[in-house]
């Protein structure tokens, strides 16, 4: 199993801005943040396909809870 989404710093550089510059410290700090707020959903989505006594997270169950993942993560 993977530790970490493939390509995950790459995508992170293409969907910045191309005039802000990241030290590799704040690049980091960005990644782990994307990483947690993945496990959170990923957490989150568990849960529902858990309550639809389904044994596999399926997209449904995602976009069920994306919305207040994102509530949540944004304070």
């Amino acid at each position: 199993m993977l530790k970490k989404a493939p390509k995950l710093k790459h995508t992170i550089k293409t969907r910045t801005k191309k005039n802000v510059n990241l030290r590799p410290a704040s690049e980091a700090m960005v990644e782990m943040a994307v990483l947690l707020f993945l496990k959170s959903l990923a957490e989150e989505a568990r849960a529902k396909a858990f309550e639809e006594k389904s044994a596999t997270i399926r997209a449904q169950h995602v976009r069920a809870v994306a919305k207040k993942v994102l509530k949540k993560a944004r304070g």
